[in-house]
């Protein structure tokens, strides 16, 4: 009978678990000096080794030859308890037998002396599925447990342990094993079935296993049944992964704002059955990478790349910024939150698509600055198949370059035609002083346009509002969004019940009209008060 290759290759001494050396060698020390402690709790992720470690644990005190620490596997007690009939060793699942009854049997049992071993040994898989009843109960033999008794408690999720509990085991923490470590386990275990299997594709087995090792040797089990050399594209196949080429095609389409490629990327991965929920799990898995290749001075000690993908994640870097990067995986980290609720995941992934190939339908402040840094230097906010989206959603938007930053900074820019310089009356403006009123009705109906407007101030020239502010980004909210242009003037006619256009108040302006207002008499008046003679003005 064939016999999975999880199962075949489980450790059984503590020499044989790998990437968990600062438990083992405690626990070999332990057994071997005699000083067990009557409770253990081994918590860390699914597939690093708890439950291994357990059985290999239970072995090790009741062996009737131990070596070094470690079970010697051969004698009667070590073949029962591996061939599970041993009765002094229970196994117990907590998320199936979680009930106060089930541990109130549990002590009566725990008080008979065992009937084989030296010790009877409790091994309590996902103890945090407990309830709170038969966490009091568990609690009361611990604090007082026979000398016979040893508990094992095994969890994945150790903040649900009370800290009665807690603090009568011996706690270890089971690391996460290393990709490198991993995939030489993998090499060991193909080369011993008699199967070929790449370096790369161990290593993108070890890779997708985050961390535990039985899950990388079921998927290493999976890829066996072909007769071919695994490689990392059938490890990629088998494991229902999109592949890394479809990531860099995919994430190419975003760097350019092309959602027709972008789509047609989705449509066809669709067409061949991948499941989109993984596949936007490893989008950002992707930008993850990309962020920390442009955040980390040695980004290959924090991710575990093929040569040929580090390559390539070296180019694509440079086609995103930080702050686009950090964009991208906020909104996949939300389309894959809603994608376990939607009854219809593509369309939910085509949405974020959408946003991130087209930066003008996000109004967001984050979103606008984006796009300014984008204008500052020099780069096409679109492109491609997008410029027809951006033409229908303003549609007095030059097609022209955008302009330096020297040319972008020198004024504020021009809100609305009508508000043009030829329209604007040639009475000085006056100094508007219900404009705070104004920003008090603002805050109440568009917060993030008047956290803009901090320090501002307001004059009036006939129908015109011209607003003296600092902060761009507020002008550029104004010409953008009709949202934020509509709310301001509501706001003004809320106040003072007349509308207003809107324009951008120039110093120069109003220093000219000053200039021009000024009587030149006064000048040689002054001249002649200067020198001290009198003089009368009829």
């Amino acid at each position: 009978m064939y016999q999975a290759l999880y199962r075949k290759y489980r450790p059984t001494v503590f020499d044989d678990v790998v990437g968990q050396e600062h438990i083992t060698t405690t626990m070999k020390n332990e057994v071997a000096a005699g000083k067990t402690s009557h409770a253990y709790l081994f918590t860390g992720s699914r597939g690093t080794g708890k439950t291994t470690c357990s059985k290999i644990l239970a072995k090790a005190v009741n062996c009737l030859d131990p070596r070094d620490g470690n079970p010697c596997g051969e004698c009667e007690i070590c073949r029962g308890i591996d061939g599970g009939s041993i009765l002094d060793v229970v196994e117990i699942d907590a998320a199936s037998n979680n009930g106060v009854d089930n541990i109130r049997q549990l002590r009566e049992e725990a008080y008979f002396l065992p009937a084989q071993c030296k010790k009877r040994v409790y091994i309590i898989d996902e103890t945090h599925m407990l309830s709170t009843g038969a966490f009091n109960a568990l609690l009361k033999i611990m604090e007082e447990p026979p000398a016979h008794v040893l508990f094992i408690l095994a969890t994945t999720e150790v903040h649900k342990i009370p800290a009665t509990i807690l603090s009568r085991c011996q706690r270890f923490d089971f690391r996460r094993i290393p990709p490198d470590i991993i995939a030489g386990r993998l090499q060991f275990i193909a080369q011993s079935e008699g199967f070929t299997l790449d370096g790369d594709a161990a290593l993108l087995i070890a890779r997708l296993a985050d961390g535990g090792v039985r899950d990388a040797i079921s998927l290493l089990d999976l890829c066996s049944s072909h007769d071919r050399e695994i490689t990392a594209e059938l490890a990629a196949e088998a494991a229902g992964l999109a592949g890394h080429g479809y990531l860099f095609r995919l994430t190419d389409a975003l760097a350019k704002q092309d959602t027709g490629e972008a789509l047609a990327i989705i449509d066809e991965l669709y067409r061949q059955s991948v499941d989109l929920e993984r596949l936007c799990e490893e989008m950002i898995s992707h930008f993850r990478d990309l962020m920390i290749f442009k955040s980390a001075a040695k980004p290959d000690e924090l991710i575990v790349l093929l040569p040929e993908e580090r390559e390539q994640l070296q180019k694509q870097q440079a086609d995103f910024k930080m702050s686009e990067v950090l964009h991208g995986l906020t909104v996949l980290q939300e389309t894959l939150g809603r994608m376990s609720r939607s009854p219809n995941r593509r369309t939910e992934l085509e949405l974020a698509l959408i946003r991130l190939c087209n930066p003008q339908l996000d109004n967001s402040p984050d979103a606008l600055l984006r796009r300014i840094e984008r204008l500052e230097e020099g780069r096409p906010p679109v492109n491609g198949s997008t410029k027809e989206s951006t033409s229908d959603i303003h549609p007095g938007a030059s097609s022209k370059k955008a302009a330096p930053r020297a040319d972008l900074t020198q004024a504020p820019p021009h809100t609305e035609p009508e508000s043009a310089p030829a329209a604007i009356p040639q009475s000085s403006p006056e100094p508007f002083a219900e404009w705070g009123e104004v920003l008090a009705r603002l805050a109440k109906t568009n917060p993030a346009l008047t956290g803009t407007l901090k320090g501002s101030c307001a004059y009036l020239q006939g129908d015109i509002c011209l607003i003296d502010c600092q902060d761009q980004l507020f002008f550029t909210l104004i010409r953008q969004s009709d949202v934020s242009k509509t709310t301001l003037r509501e706001a003004l006619f809320a106040q003072t019940g007349k509308r207003y256009r809107l324009g951008p108040y120039k110093r120069e302006m109003a220093a000219e009209a000053a200039e021009q207002k000024k009587d030149p008499l006064d000048d040689l008046t002054q001249l002649v008060r200067d020198s001290g003679a009198s003089f009368e003005i009829r």
